[in-house]
């Protein structure tokens, strides 16, 4: 779980903070893909400011102590963006690695060509969900508790977890996630994240769910 809490007397989990991720690799092991520049605004600032304003929204209201999950299911207004930022964030950065590539195993591959008939396919269809989401918003991978797989096409700050759905891949199509390294040329951008996708990491919230 990222974020840090305490035991309440009830035994439960009470969370007292939510956490500013660290990363798993350096800000330029994502490149070409993902460039240092990218990611030194992308997770330094972006993701640094939503969590320090869900820190500060959150305080005296009726979720505070709950699960970043359960934030993003219950908030709505600012808290739920910010909620909503930190948690898909959190998803995106830890899905990625330098040795990434390649394509999913196992029962994740299954459930993939079940649905689309081949990998392939798959990523044709997030690419193209990616390209024609409008505005900023963000394009998911999701699975409900019977492993049927999803694409949603979700503005701003949402997240699967709103629909009591698994988020296994997400795709940010905020301009400040591609526009220094691609200008206006989003469909590259989502093209390029194939390269960095660590399936391992998408698997396992597969297999978790």
């Amino acid at each position: 779980m990222l974020l840090l809490g305490v035991c309440s007397a009830r035994g439960q989990t009470k969370i007292t903070e939510y956490e500013y991720i660290s990363l798993p690799y350096e800000l330029d092991a994502l490149e070409p893909a993902i460039s240092r520049r990218t990611m030194a605004l992308h997770y330094g600032q972006h993701l640094r400011s939503y969590v320090e304003n869900l820190n500060r929204l959150i305080k005296g209201t009726a979720l505070e102590g709950e699960t970043l999950e359960d934030v993003v299911l219950m908030a709505e207004g600012p808290l739920l963006n910010n909620a909503g930022q930190t948690l898909n964030h959190n998803l995106y950065f830890l899905q990625f690695s330098p040795e990434g590539g390649g394509e999913p195993s196992g029962s994740l591959k299954r459930a993939i060509v079940h649905r689309w008939g081949s990998v392939e396919n798959f990523r044709l269809a997030m690419e193209e969900a990616a390209r024609t989401l409008f505005g900023s918003g963000w394009v998911w991978l999701a699975a409900d508790v019977a492993g049927n797989l999803y694409i949603l096409q979700e503005p701003n700050a949402s997240n699967p977890v709103r629909y009591e759905l698994q988020p296994l891949l997400g795709f940010d199509v905020w301009e400040h996630a591609y526009y220094l390294d691609y200008e206006n040329r989003r469909g590259d951008h989502i093209h390029a994240l194939w390269q960095v996708v660590d399936w391992p990491v998408v698997e396992k919230r597969y297999e978790n769910n």
